[in-house]
């Protein structure tokens, strides 16, 4: 397997378990508009408490399932394409509240990098 891939693999499966398990209720430079928890996020971009509960799971199962893929390879493009869509919608989220782009730049970053795992 391509060291490359392993690494963006792991930091983007990490990351991702970070936010949504350890710092959800902590307030972070990156949060929409003036939300300080995760919550507190999706209440922003208007979106109710069962899409934030279903994103998380989404969210944790695919950063998992990438995890996983280290030894299951056929894991690695779902894993990857599901992420990436869930970071666009991140992204759409973030422009609909008119965040400025710093705010923005985590999911743009983490985008690009399970489209490079997804390609690789």
């Amino acid at each position: 397997m391509d060291y490359l891939s392993i690494v963006l693999k792991v930091i983007v499966s990490v990351g991702i378990l970070n936010v949504w398990i350890l710092r959800r209720s902590k307030p972070t430079a990156y949060r929409g508009q003036s939300a300080q928890t995760l919550s507190e996020e999706f209440a922003v971009y208007g979106l109710p408490a069962p899409v934030y509960v279903a994103v998380g799971v989404l969210k944790v199962g695919l950063a998992l399932a990438l995890l996983v893929s280290l030894w299951l390879p056929g894991l690695t493009q779902p894993a990857a394409y599901g992420l990436g869509a869930l970071m666009g919608a991140a992204l759409v989220m973030h422009l609909k509240v008119g965040d400025p782009a710093i705010k923005s730049a985590p999911a743009l970053v983490v985008l690009a990098m399970c489209l490079g795992i997804a390609l690789l």
